[in-house]
């Protein structure tokens, strides 16, 4: 017996549509900077940072295993787009600051996929983009119960 599909998508279906198109945009784009999409991941999550991460935090804030979260670093230093500096209050712990080419890159990629996602929704209005944001924000950050 054949289930017939959904006539609305599902959830589901539609974070993965959704999914594909930011990586149909921001692929190209990081790759036009030469960052890889994990470097990507770093070099946003220090731009959102007020100070250095260590490798713990960048670790576990993207995903990666501790030795590929290395050598994502690695090669973002050697960029030129960060660099590693001792936490001047624990002096045997090592900080990942963004430095000034990887914010660089962080702003060319933004404006690139702001205008993209401006274009996708240009008619939708300031609150519901709010709004938006808010719910895609509970989604990939959810409470734990």
């Amino acid at each position: 017996m054949t289930v017939p599909a959904p006539r609305v998508p599902g959830l589901v279906e539609l974070l993965d549509r959704v999914e594909r198109a930011v990586a149909a945009s921001l692929t190209p784009a990081t790759s036009a900077q030469g960052v890889s999409r994990d470097g990507w991941r770093v070099l946003l999550m220090l731009a959102r940072g007020g100070g250095g991460r260590s490798m713990g935090e960048i670790a576990s804030h993207t995903a990666l295993p501790a030795p590929t979260a290395t050598r994502v670093v690695d090669r973002l230093v050697a960029d030129g787009h960060a660099y590693r500096q001792n936490d001047p209050v624990d002096r045997r712990r090592v900080l990942v600051h963004l430095a000034a080419g990887g914010r660089e890159v962080v702003e060319r990629v933004c404006g690139s996929i702001e205008r993209r996602v401006g274009t996708a929704l240009g008619a939708v209005r300031t609150p519901e983009r709010v709004q938006l944001a808010r719910l895609l924000d509970d989604l990939a950050n959810p409470d734990p119960e």
